[in-house]
Formats: C-alpha cells, structure tokens, sequence
C-alpha cells in the first residue's frame, strides 16, 4: 500500500475551476495522484468527480487552475492529447468496439505493420501478452461482444497497458460485477498498484473503496473538502464529509414495510402466468394500490426480465394481465402507459435519458408522448411541470435549460424519475433506481418512493441491495434462475434470511 507523501505525485492539479452556464461545477479545487497508489475520488452525485475526470482527461478545459503530469505543466485539448500523456480511463459503460475482436480492441491505433500492411499476426500476440500480463488468457481472436462486462473491462485495461499509461482512471468499473468479477478486477488493480501504476477509482460501494484505497479526496458541492489516508477516516465521517451532514440522518428514513395494505379489492396489476420462453418461466404477481412489491434475486435471476414483460418492453409469450381488475394486453409500452403503469430502466443511459435534450425537454417527455404527437404541450404548462418536479426530487443543479447528459448519475435519476411522476401513473416500475448513484441521492430517492407509496402509488422496485428492497417494500417477490421461487412478507424479514431463501430456493424461512 503507497502512501508516502514524500513521493512526487504524477498528477498534480491546483486551483481547477470550471464553470458552465449559471453553474459553478468546480471551485478552485486541488488534486494530487502518486505513483502506485489507488486513490479514490468520493463525493454525491453532482460534487464535481465527472467535471473533475474530465479535466484530467481533456474532456473539458479549465478556466482557471493548473494541471502537472510527471512535473511538467499540461493543457490538454482532447482525450488523445492526455492518452499521450500517459492517462487512460475505464469507464462504468466500456469505451470499446464491440463489433471487432478483443486482440484488434487491444492494440487499436498501435498495429505492427509489416511492408505498409497490418501484421495481424504479431498484433494478436502482442495483445495476448498485454493480457495475460493482467491474468487474463483468453481468445484474442474472439468478439468482444461475446464476453462479459468484466471481461470487457479488463479489455480495456488491457489497451491502456499498450499506451503506457501512467494513470488508470477507472470510473464506477464495478457497478454491473458480481463478487467473483470484482475480486478478478481487484486483483489486476493490486498487481498495477505494485507495478507503479497512479490508479483513480471512482465507486459508490463504500466497502471496495476501503478495500481497494490507499487514499481518499473527498469533494462537495464542487469543493475540495479534504484529503486523507484510508486509515484515518472512518466511514461515517466519510460519509457526513461527503454530504454535509450526518449519517444519522439517512438512517432516519423510517420503513414502511409495517404498513397495512388493503388487499380486500382488485390490485392495480395482477400478471398470471406471465413468461417468455428462454427468458422467463410464466411467473404470477399482483400489486395493490399503495403497495410496494420488491423484486429480490442475484444478478440474471430474471428481476429485469419480469418486468419488461409486464410493462411491454419485451412480448410475454404466456399469461394474462388485468389493470384495476379488468383484461388488459401490454404488447407494447405504449399500451402500459395508457394503462397509467410507467416504467423506469435500470439502464438509464440507452433507455432512459436522452442526453442531447434539455432537463425540462427529457421532465415532459413522457407527458408529450402520452398526449402524442399532435396535442403539444403549451410553454407555460410545461415550465410548471419541470419546476413543480425539479423541486420536488430535488435535481441538481437547478437549471432546466442544462443538458441531461451533463448531470450526474444521481441526478439523471431523478430527472427519470420526474419524467414518469409527471404523467402521473397508478404503478410505477424501478428497476435499480438507486444504482451507482452516492448514498445522498440514494436517500432522497427512498424517501420519495415511501412518500409516494403513501399518497397511493403503487411501486413495483428493484433493487441488488437486499437491505433496501425490505426497507421499502412491504412484500419482496424472489427470483432466481429465471423464475419465481417464492413471495415473502418483508415485515420482521432479515437480509441474511432473504440470502438463506434465495440460495435454497425457497426452503429456508427469510425470518
């Protein structure tokens, strides 16, 4: 573990500010990253860790402040300009070609050539090496589509090894990983960390971050809040670092899986029988107005797979679906929203956010295509929906005139989030709505879901933290291997209960 101070930084960042429209993304803040350490960059969402990468990385210029690497000042005009300088970054969605094989993602734009031609020969080679350098044999020859997640990050690490990079930026590269995968990646990390490698991990999981770190740089409110040694500083007190006030507060969001449900009329949605051949045994669920229905299971249990069937994303093959006790037919997500049943993605970026529209235009989005195409929506109507929603989750920064790709995790979230409310649905479906988002926004997030379900609205959520699905819900429907393999009461549930049920299929009291 790196963390002699006296080692001169390979990064030095001082005084960093950038502004955008009405926004000030970062104040002055200062930054240094050492050789062979793994330094993580902790804040909320919309702290400023994004704007701050991307300064780094010649994604957007500085308005004030400057930037070292190995010592000497640098102004970086593109990404290319600090690849050059030796930083490469690894982002949460990987930045590679699926289309092409694993050895030509590797080496690409750094081919052997032979007589004016690509060798491909030695490029294969030469990427097997790179990889097996990181513990990695596999097919270079292979298409990258064809291997999982944390393969492909490893890929990528890979072809920052054939830049010679000097600093690793990985940016939430865990957040789609299951245990094994992590430990992998992990390794890999370990194993540059000692080779002498500056590594810049960006995580919401508190428990890899004092895992993996040597040193955390906390920022608020595009502030530097501090600097410190992984020993020194306890989890609360990163916590209460990062969001301005203690962590007591968060746990005071009261569960509101005691809550009585009236169960004694129709449920706003009942599915019997509802599958899909190769993706989804038929499976049954009902939720009643004001109910919250958690979905529990582990990664590929068929969570997802459910509820796009319900929703239309996807055409169920079997079973029947009633809406308010009447037959209803959701062959597509048109039909579900005129149903008033809308449904938020787990996968915010491809299916949620639209990043070249504004805040406001992504809020009214789904009014608009509820109303369709002819019934436009006035001005004065629209800004009263974005301010009343902006408002009421709280999105940050205040400016509906931003891009939506501009904002951060959490905060694209809510604008999703305001989206769906603002139609004003009996039945909203989450799936992961809290997922790679920091423990902030994740709290504001729970509040409104059990305010929400309080005032009526009937909540259908998914989440991977087993914790929060028995805070929210008041029944937890548990998948596994692509089925349903029970329903339990999530009152005086346990989380290592709820672990006992899904590994035992069921067998196993969650008491």
């Amino acid at each position: 573990m790196s963390a002699d101070t006296a080692v001169l930084p390979v990064v030095e960042m001082t005084g960093i500010t950038i502004r955008f429209p009405g926004v000030l993304a970062l104040d002055a803040v200062d930054f240094s990253l050492r050789p062979g350490e793994v330094h993580a960059l902790m804040g909320e969402n919309g702290a400023g860790k994004s704007t701050l990468i991307k300064a780094l990385t010649g994604v957007y210029p500085v308005d004030a402040g400057t930037i070292l690497v190995s010592g000497q000042e640098r102004s970086f005009g593109s990404t290319a300009d600090a690849q050059s300088a030796g930083i490469s970054t690894v982002y949460q969605e990987v930045n590679l070609c699926a289309n092409l094989s694993v050895g030509e993602n590797v080496m690409l734009g750094h081919e052997p050539r032979r007589a004016g031609r690509i060798d491909w020969k030695s490029a294969h080679a030469q990427a097997a090496r790179h990889l097996q350098s990181l513990g990695l044999s596999i097919d270079t020859r292979s298409m990258l589509s064809s291997h999982s997640i944390a393969i492909q990050q490893l890929v990528a690490i890979g072809r920052a090894m054939v830049l010679d990079a000097k600093v690793l930026i990985l940016d939430e590269p865990t957040s789609s990983l299951d245990r094994g995968e992590v430990e992998q990646l992990f390794t890999v990390i370990r194993d540059l960390r000692d080779r002498g490698v500056a590594i810049l991990f960006v995580s919401h999981f508190l428990d890899q971050i004092y895992e993996i770190s040597d040193r955390i740089t906390v920022l608020r409110n595009g502030q530097l809040v501090g600097e410190y040694l992984v020993g020194d500083l306890p989890r609360g007190e990163l916590v209460t670092k990062m969001i301005g006030r203690e962590l007591d507060e968060l746990a005071a969001l009261a569960s509101v899986a005691d809550r009585v449900i009236d169960r004694s009329g129709a449920p706003v949605l009942r599915a019997t029988g509802i599958g899909r051949r190769g993706v989804l045994e038929p499976a049954d669920i009902d939720v009643f107005e004001g109910e919250v229905v958690g979905i529990a299971g582990l990664l590929g249990s068929g969570r997802t797979e459910l509820v796009r069937l319900l929703y239309g994303a996807d055409r169920a093959e079997s079973g029947q679906i009633e809406v308010n006790g009447k037959p209803a037919k959701h062959a597509s997500p048109r039909q579900a929203i005129e149903n008033r049943i809308a449904f938020s993605s787990e996968d915010r970026r491809a299916e949620g956010i639209i990043a070249d529209l504004t805040v406001a235009e992504n809020i009214v989005l789904g009014i608009q295509a509820r109303r369709g195409a002819l019934r436009k929506i006035g001005k004065t109507e629209a800004d009263a929906v974005v301010k009343e929603y902006m408002a009421a989750l709280g999105v940050r920064p205040g400016d509906p005139g931003m891009l939506a790709g501009n904002l951060s995790g959490g905060n694209q979230q809510k604008v999703l989030l305001a989206r769906w409310l603002a139609t004003a649905p009996e039945l909203i479906v989450l799936d992961e709505p809290t997922r790679g988002i920091d423990v902030g926004a994740k709290a504001d997030i729970q509040r409104k879901v059990a305010e929400l379900s309080a005032n009526g609205l009937s909540v259908v959520f998914i989440s991977s933290e087993l914790e929060e699905v028995l805070r929210l819900a008041q029944r937890v429907i548990v998948m596994r291997d692509r089925r349903k393999i029970g329903e339990l009461d999530s009152s005086g549930a346990t989380i290592e209960g709820l672990i006992d049920y899904i590994a035992n299929e069921g067998q196993e009291s969650a008491a």
